[in-house]
């Protein structure tokens, strides 16, 4: 007969067990935003985009399955937090976010760069100097540009020189209406908007350091355990090592300017 101890500890790794069976028996809940060319829908209503390609590809490898929810990056942190959804695509690390989520491997690098309309012309250096400028840059709210930004970001004279919205489409059309001077964004994706608007070779990058990153999926730890990202970081590998991310990358990489 077993002892109160050993039969303690044998229902203990029994619930373990279960807890992670029932991880991958449901349908994950992904979380998605319109963010060009890795998140969005096509003419024909379909979910597509580097992001989506290269976690549908992840999941099936895994054995996994999801249900795919649009909102607000802003309300897609804050469910990641509540355990409401379980998955964000394309997620920089940071302390704070790792105190409610799990960080897959990378799967891919993000850059950050300063756009200006292509006949304008910005005195920077560097961003500390946007202080002491007269010019307004546009940002997308809860996104992450980098360690440096963020401390910038909470000096009243540098944050009053900084515009936010809640997508780099309304920053876009700011920007060529001149009612901001220049946009923080992903290269590939204001090449990915200017091909869709037809607005190619309107704006330009200025070799301004911002912040370049490792890409990974995050996952709650309210609604996920590490079971799963075990078995996300293993398909990960393995896609990798066979070639199929490389694959994915190569399909939409758009041209930039």
């Amino acid at each position: 007969m077993l002892n109160k101890s050993k039969l303690l500890k044998f229902l203990l790794l029994l619930l373990i067990s279960f807890t992670s069976q029932l991880s991958f028996a449901r349908s994950l809940n992904v979380g998605w935003e319109l963010w060009f060319p890795y998140q969005y829908r096509n003419k024909a209503q379909e979910l597509i985009g580097l992001d989506i390609e290269i976690f549908k590809a992840i999941i099936a490898k895994a054995g996994l399955t999801a249900n795919y929810v649009e909102l607000p990056w802003k309300r897609h942190l804050r469910y990641i937090k509540s355990g409401e959804i379980d998955i964000a695509l394309g997620s920089s690390f940071t302390k704070d976010r790792a105190q409610y989520a799990y960080f897959t491997i990378p799967y891919r690098y993000e850059t950050v760069k300063l756009f200006i309309p292509k006949n304008k012309e910005l005195n920077l250096n560097k961003l500390e100097d946007l202080s002491k400028s007269t010019y307004l840059i546009g940002v997308e709210t809860g996104y992450y540009y980098g360690e440096r930004f963020d401390k910038l970001y909470k000096i009243p004279e540098f944050n009053k020189h900084i515009n936010d919205v809640l997508d780099i489409e309304q920053n876009i059309s700011m920007l060529l209406k001149g009612r901001i001077d220049g946009l923080l964004a992903d290269p590939n994706t204001v090449a990915a908007f200017s091909k869709k608007y037809k607005i190619s070779g309107e704006l330009k990058s200025i070799s301004l350091p911002i912040y370049r990153a490792e890409i990974h999926i995050m996952l709650s730890k309210k609604s996920l355990n590490k079971a799963t990202l075990l078995k996300i970081n293993t398909a990960i590998k393995a896609l990798k090592k066979e070639g199929v991310l490389a694959e994915i990358f190569t399909k939409w990489q758009p041209k930039v300017n």
